[in-house]
C-alpha cells in the first residue's frame, strides 16, 4: 500500500520514520491556510487537515494519503506561523509565562477514498521568558515558519515548564493517533 504524505514538513517525515515508515511520495497540498471568520482553533485545524488530505488524495488515486495541521492557540486566538522576526517575537512575548494549547489534527484518506480523522491537543506552559532569552531564541532562527513562533524539538524545549499531552503532537505529528489511523487505513506497521 502506497502512502502519500501531504506535507513538506521535514519534522513530519522524521516522525513517520520513528514509526518505521517512509512515504512513497511527499506532495504538499498548497491550500489557503487562512482561518475563516470567527473560526476557532480546533475546527480550523480539523478543516485544514481534511482539505489538505482531500486535495492530495485526488492526485493519488488508490494510495493512502496522510495530512496534518498544527495550530498553536492562546485562548480562542490562533497564533500565526512566524514568517518574520517581529511576528515570532510577538508570539513568544504572548506565550511567555502562560499556558497555551497545541492542536494537531490528522486526516487519512484510504485507498477507497474513505477519510478518517483524529486530533491531539496538548497543553504547553512556557517559563516567563526574559527579553534576553527571547533575543537569543530569535537569533537562532528556529522560529521561521513555525506555528506560534517556536519549535519544541529545538531550543524552545528548554523553556517548557509543563507539557500535558503528546510531545510528538506538539512537534506536528502525534505518533499514537497517526499509527491508529494508518493501521485502520490498511498501512501495515510492525
Amino acid at each position: 500500500m502506497r502512502l502519500i504524505l501531504a506535507s513538506a514538513s521535514p519534522r513530519r517525515l522524521e516522525q513517520l520514520a520513528r514509526l518505521g515508515i517512509t512515504p512513497a511520495a511527499v506532495d504538499p497540498a498548497e491550500i489557503d491556510e487562512a482561518a475563516a471568520p470567527n473560526e476557532l482553533p480546533l475546527p480550523h485545524a480539523r478543516r485544514l487537515a481534511a482539505e489538505k488530505a482531500a486535495a492530495v488524495a485526488a492526485r493519488h488515486p488508490g494510495a493512502v494519503t496522510l495530512a496534518a495541521d498544527t495550530v498553536v492557540a492562546a485562548g480562542r486566538r490562533i497564533l500565526p506561523k512566524a514568517e518574520d522576526e517581529a511576528t515570532a517575537r510577538n508570539c513568544l512575548e504572548l506565550l511567555s509565562g502562560r499556558r497555551h494549547r497545541v492542536i494537531t489534527a490528522l486526516t487519512v484518506v484510504d485507498a477507497e477514498g474513505r477519510a478518517r480523522h483524529r486530533d491531539s491537543t496538548s497543553i504547553v506552559t512556557f517559563k516567563r521568558l526574559t527579553p534576553t532569552e527571547i533575543d537569543h531564541y530569535l537569533a537562532a532562527g528556529e522560529w521561521r515558519g513555525k506555528a506560534g513562533g517556536y519549535a519544541i524539538q529545538g531550543r524552545a524545549e528548554a523553556y517548557v515548564r509543563f507539557l500535558g499531552g503528546s510531545h510528538s503532537g506538539v512537534v506536528g505529528l502525534p505518533l499514537y493517533e497517526t499509527r491508529t489511523l494508518l493501521e485502520a487505513s490498511g498501512i501495515s506497521l510492525g
